[in-house]
């Protein structure tokens, strides 16, 4: 490994040791029971909370627990039962589609590799990631908006695009680590790396971080 890039996972790996045991229950925010559940509730949380998700789907899931099951509503009462997570017309269309072709190509099945996933409407990396690391332990970095940010101040990456920033991660966190990696960076991003107003002044990797006091 370059220097740089070995002395970046250095850094890193500091960083998880002092995070993991600030944050030991760190882990998904979406409620979930299976990999078909997280696999649409994840789809539905673009640009949505993943509180505003999980109070409409985990109640939706008791009456809807397959495919199938949704692929017996119209695209009308769907969206009566998505109306309040936001773009629910348009996220509507992709859990029909994606439900469609998880029987017609996967039996039903939410299928284990990265290409599959990605076959399916509505679903990127971030989403395929997801699902791979919080069901089927797969090494998998989750770039939702909370690792973009902290890991771009931390100075771990220098690219704003998703897939260059998964994959300069990827290259300096051990692929054992990279789930608790995307956990404990998004609740570290939550609670004290805010987009706006991070508090540095109380972060206990603020010596780790290049970033430490611009914010003020």
């Amino acid at each position: 490994m370059p220097e740089k890039k070995k002395d970046k996972s250095e850094q890193a790996l500091r960083i998880l040791s002092l995070l993991g045991r600030e944050y030991p229950e760190a882990g998904c925010h979406l409620e979930f029971e299976n990999p078909f559940q997280l696999l649409i509730s994840t789809l539905l949380a673009a640009q949505c909370t993943d509180d505003r998700v999980n109070a409409v789907m985990t109640p939706l899931y008791k009456r809807y627990k397959t495919p199938s099951d949704f692929l017996k509503l119209t695209p009308a009462e769907l969206e009566i039962e998505l109306r309040s997570i936001n773009f629910y017309r348009n996220k509507t269309k992709s859990v029909l589609s994606c439900c469609k072709t998880l029987i017609e190509k996967f039996d039903g099945e939410v299928p284990r590799t990265m290409n599959a996933l990605t076959l399916l409407a509505g679903v990127g990396r971030k989403t395929a990631n997801v699902v791979l690391g919080n069901c089927f332990g797969e090494p998998a970095i989750m770039t939702d908006t909370h690792l973009i940010r902290v890991s771009t101040r931390l100075g771990l990456t220098s690219s704003e695009k998703p897939e260059k920033i998964e994959a300069d991660l990827k290259e300096i966190i051990p692929e054992e680590k990279q789930v608790q990696y995307s956990h404990l960076i998004g609740q570290h991003g939550r609670t004290i790396c805010k987009p706006r107003k991070p508090l540095c002044m109380e972060c206990l990797i603020n010596h780790l971080c290049p970033s430490r006091g611009k914010f003020e």
